[in-house]
C-alpha cells in the first residue's frame, strides 16, 4: 500500500480530531505540524516523530508531502491553499473555506489549475443517513426545508469575533446550509436576520447570538435555517425535510422517517468525520476526484449562501440573490 504523506496547516481542536482519525489509518504518516501556538505545534510533531512549525511557508518549503490538512479560523486563510496547490500536493480544508468569497475565489482558480485532489470538511455528507436520507426523497416534491443549529457559545475567542469568525451563520450553520444544498438543491435567494439578545456581557464578543435565514431552492422548495449560541445546554442540530407523503429528520445521531401510520428511527452507522477522510484518502491514492462528496468549487458556493445571508440581515432583512458564479 502506498503510504500517504500528510501535513497540517492549524494543530487546535477540529485539526486533532483528523488527527486521530488518520492516525487510524493505515498507511498514512503525519510527518508534519504547523501552528502559530508553537505549544500546540510540537506537542502533535512529538505525538508522531514529525516535525513542527510555526511558519507554514517554512514547513512547505523543508517538507515532502503528499496532502496537507488546513484547519485555520476563517479570517487566517491567505496563501496556505495556493502554496499546497502549487505544490501539485492534495488538500483537504475545513470549512469554511474563507472568510470573504474574494479569497475562495482566488484558491478556488489555483485548485481547478494545478487540478490536485481536493475536499471540504462538511462531514453531514459523508453519513450513511445522509445517504438513506437522499434516497428516500428522490422523485418527490419537497414543500419546505427546516434547519437548525442550536447550542451554546464557542470557547475559542476568534469565533466571537465577527471580522474573524463570520458569525453563527458562516461559521457553524455552515453545516446545516451545505447538507440542505446537498439534499434537497440550490439555494438562489436568501433573506437573514440576527440579534444580539443575551450574551452582551460576554467581553470581546460582537457577533449575533441568534438568527434565521428564509431560503428560496431553484426546486421552487422554501426554507427556514435558524441558529443561536445563547443556550446554556444542549438542544439541537439537523435537518427536516418536508413532503406530501414523508417527513425526514437528520440529527447527529441519525434520521428518522415519518410517513402516514408509521415512524423510522436509524442511527448513523458511518461517523462521518471518520468517513470524510477515509474517502479522501483512498481518493489521493487513486487519484481519483469523484470519490469526494463535497469539493473545494462546490463549498464555495455553500460560503456564498452564508455571506449573503449576513449581507440581507445587515440589511433588514432585504432578500439577496445568489448568483450563477
Amino acid at each position: 500500500m502506498e503510504t500517504v504523506r500528510v501535513g497540517f496547516i492549524g494543530c487546535g481542536g477540529i485539526a486533532g480530531l483528523h488527527i486521530n482519525n488518520l492516525s487510524r489509518l493505515e498507511g498514512v504518516e503525519l510527518k508534519a505540524f504547523c501552528d502559530v501556538d508553537e505549544a500546540r505545534a510540537k506537542s502533535c510533531a512529538e505525538r508522531f516523530s514529525g516535525r513542527w512549525y510555526t511558519d507554514h511557508h517554512r514547513m512547505m518549503e523543508n517538507e515532502e508531502l503528499d496532502a496537507v490538512y488546513v484547519c485555520i479560523p476563517p479570517a487566517a486563510h491567505t496563501d496556505q491553499e495556493i502554496l499546497v496547490a502549487q505544490r501539485g500536493w492534495a488538500l483537504f480544508v475545513e470549512k469554511p473555506v474563507a472568510r470573504d468569497i474574494g479569497t475562495a475565489k482566488k484558491v478556488l482558480s489555483e485548485i481547478q489549475k494545478a487540478g490536485i485532489i481536493n475536499s471540504v470538511g462538511y462531514h453531514f455528507r459523508y453519513m450513511d443517513g445522509t445517504d438513506r436520507m437522499k434516497e428516500r426523497l428522490e422523485g418527490k416534491t419537497i414543500g419546505m426545508v427546516l434547519g437548525y443549529w442550536m447550542g451554546g457559545l464557542p470557547g475559542v475567542p476568534w469565533w466571537r469575533r465577527l471580522a474573524l469568525s463570520g458569525g453563527q451563520l458562516v461559521e457553524q450553520t455552515t453545516h446545516i446550509f451545505d447538507l440542505a444544498r446537498f439534499v434537497v438543491g440550490e439555494i438562489i435567494k436568501v433573506s437573514g436576520a440576527t440579534a444580539l439578545r443575551a450574551l452582551q456581557h460576554v467581553p470581546d464578543l460582537d457577533v449575533p447570538d441568534v438568527g434565521t435565514v428564509l431560503c428560496w431552492f431553484d426546486n421552487g422548495a422554501i426554507g427556514m435555517v435558524a441558529n443561536t449560541c445563547l443556550l446554556q445546554m444542549g438542544y439541537t442540530t439537523g435537518l427536516h425535510v418536508i413532503t406530501p407523503d414523508l417527513i425526514a429528520e437528520l440529527s447527529w445521531s441519525g434520521v428518522k422517517f415519518l410517513s402516514p401510520g408509521k415512524v423510522e428511527e436509524i442511527r448513523h452507522q458511518r461517523d462521518g468525520h471518520y468517513y470524510e477522510s477515509v474517502v479522501f484518502i483512498q481518493a489521493v491514492r487513486n487519484k481519483d476526484q469523484s470519490m469526494i462528496r463535497s469539493d473545494y468549487a462546490d463549498a464555495v458556493k455553500t460560503l456564498a449562501v452564508t455571506l449573503a445571508a449576513v449581507e440581507s440581515a445587515d440589511k433588514g432583512g432585504e432578500p439577496v440573490t445568489l448568483t450563477a458564479d
